[in-house]
């Protein structure tokens, strides 16, 4: 039965893109930070037909469909997990089905399933335009359509999380049939499914055929939602209900073919400036008079405590410096065969775990210093820091507001002459760069210190956290039991979206999962949300707004079951195996 199952599947897309052999389907079975599970095959369409051809086998055939695009969740919702579907499970990775349609002088975009949003950006640049989001992931390779699905939040202050209710996409419906979904607003397509995927894919799509530009294509409300201060829910998270629509927080319960998204007019000018302080009510303060105050959002705000900015400077050098003499077009490619050499490594063995990362590590130390020296100065003044980056109008009311209310009395901005209290810099270019990047590096400096101390401490316990906007716990330390077996604590975060990443290293033959339960409840304390913006994957327990969200979406439980630790069972249908057309239902 399961020859000839890879055999329908290689029928559509060629031997060359169906993997059965272990070895070869390791990586794509693996998540990005941690998670792995059993496939029968990992296929890779190379159009959108063929992907709707692989969808039909795999109905056809009652295998469980997992969705994967990039591989950049880090909750492990992009790979299977474990062996107990009960049914033969097929990973479909989408990244050969790459185009971009730009839509009223690139106003909007229309995005295929394995389009990266660092390809969406490089492809604005020339028209003065930016895209809807600016996420950690865009550097590695994230799709737009993986950002959508599980409502990326990204580091805006003013976009919040990816979003839109302009798709298409196809799901397995109550009597078990596969149906394509067409709401991406533009007509003349054609009248059954494959004429409409052929007809999207030619692109000749003619300016009158695009409709609906009044149906929201990005998170248009954020903007007001993050001034309001006194809000009973946090500005974003995943189970947030006004944003969970149809492919939008979908989390691969159906197929997505295409989304169409806002993008927006590039700033004309930009100034960042670098924020230190050892009271964290100094920000709280300065958060709270931005988001009153000022007319113009700023761009970013991005935080992290001491710790993190150590860990960062030396676990996340190497990352540092790729981006910073590779760039980003390179760093999808140098990651995927990063990932890939660890598989085939792990094979051997004596080998230590994860060589390559104990190589980039040890050979980054050889290079000098890559850290302005300013940004080090404030690390060693200071316990809090803030990036507050600025565009256009918000630039002269940040300097303003900090010249004003946020100086040192008698020492000028960033001279050093203040031993205490706080301070601020605006960046030059290169300290603006190194701020950036540096931010960036963090985001996986964790795991490498991890990775390098391994043999002292457990795996990392990595939190994704929406706080309520007047919440002023933001820093309180863990539970005494958690922190009498802490190695190391990283807490950064979107300050301005009031969204953080907390990463917990625990000393060897700690409990992890009662350190994990103790400090979730002390969230639940506080009423913050998690995860934020990275999604339930396997790893969080998706609440009942999520789980009624998924159900709808995919009644018959086809696609990534188990998600959100929920059941992995098929659910019972009059299942036919008909394929059919949902247009505007």
């Amino acid at each position: 039965m399961n020859k000839l199952f890879q055999t329908a599947l290689v029928a559509v897309v060629g031997r060359r893109h169906v993997l059965t052999e272990a070895g070869r389907k390791a990586y794509y079975c693996t998540g990005f930070r941690s998670g792995m599970g059993e496939a029968l095959a990992v296929v890779f369409p190379g159009s959108l037909l063929e992907q709707w051809r692989v969808l039909k086998v795999c109905v056809e055939h009652g295998a469980a469909i997992v969705m994967q695009a990039a591989k950049t969740g880090l909750t492990e919702g992009s790979c299977p997990s474990g062996n107990d579907y009960g049914r033969p499970v097929v990973v479909v990775n989408v990244t050969r089905i790459k185009r971009i349609i730009l839509l009223d002088g690139g106003k909007q975009a229309i995005a295929f399933p394995g389009s990266t949003l660092h390809e969406l950006t490089e492809m604005l640049k020339p028209l003065g335009r930016v895209p809807h989001s600016v996420i950690g992931s865009t550097s590695i390779g994230a799709t737009v359509v993986g950002g959508i699905a599980n409502n990326a939040g990204g580091a805006l202050c003013k976009r919040g999380s990816s979003y839109t209710q302009l798709a298409m996409y196809a799901r397995v419906n109550e009597q078990g049939r596969l149906e394509l979904v067409n709401h991406l607003g533009v007509e003349g397509l054609g009248d059954d499914p494959e004429a409409i995927l052929r007809r999207l894919e030619e692109g000749g799509i003619e300016a009158g055929d695009v409709k609906a530009w009044d149906v929201p294509a990005s998170d248009q409300a954020y903007a007001e939602r993050i001034r309001d201060l006194h809000a009973d829910v946090p500005n974003r998270y995943n189970t947030d209900p006004r944003r969970l629509f149809e492919v939008s927080g979908s989390a691969g319960k159906v197929a997505a073919f295409a989304v169409r998204v806002d993008t927006f007019a590039a700033p004309e000018r930009r100034a960042v400036f670098y924020l230190g302080t050892n009271d964290p009510a100094d920000f709280m303060r300065l958060r709270h008079d931005v988001l009153s105050e000022f007319k113009a959002l700023p761009e970013m705000g991005e935080y992290m405590n001491r710790e993190t900015f150590d860990t960062a400077e030396r676990y996340g050098k190497d990352v540092f410096l790729t981006i910073k003499y590779l760039g980003t077009p390179r760093l999808p490619k140098a990651y995927k065969m990063k990932a890939y050499a660890e598989h085939v490594l792990h094979r051997v063995p004596l080998l230590p775990k994860y060589l390559p990362d104990r190589v980039l590590n040890y050979a980054s130390r050889l290079f000098p210093q890559h850290l302005p020296k300013r940004l080090r100065a404030f690390r060693d003044r200071f316990e809090h820091l803030l990036l507050l980056d600025t565009t256009d109008d918000a630039i002269e009311e940040a300097r303003a507001y900090l010249a004003e209310r946020w100086a040192v009395p008698g020492a000028g901005p960033g001279d050093g002459k203040a031993t205490s209290g706080r301070d601020y810099f605006e960046c030059d270019a290169e300290e603006q760069a190194a701020g950036l990047r540096h931010r960036f590096a963090a985001a996986g400096a964790g795991l490498r210190y991890q990775t390098m101390h391994s043999a002292t401490t457990e795996d990392e316990l990595a939190l994704d956290v929406a706080r309520l906007s007047h919440d002023d716990t933001w820093t309180r330390p863990p539970p005494p039991e958690v922190a009498e077996r802490l190695d190391r604590l990283l807490r950064y975060g979107h300050f301005f979206c009031y969204v953080f990443h907390e990463i917990y290293i625990f000393r060897k033959g700690t409990d992890l999962g009662r350190m994990k339960r103790l400090l979730l409840d002390q969230l639940d304390a506080a009423n913050a949300k998690y995860p934020a913006e990275h999604n339930v994957g396997h790893l969080y327990e998706a609440d009942d707004t999520l789980r009624r969200f998924y159900e709808q979406l995919d009644p018959t439980n086809t696609f990534n079951p188990g998600i959100g630790k929920t059941d992995k069972a098929p659910r019972a249908s009059s299942r036919v195996g008909a394929i059919t057309l949902a247009e505007n239902q």
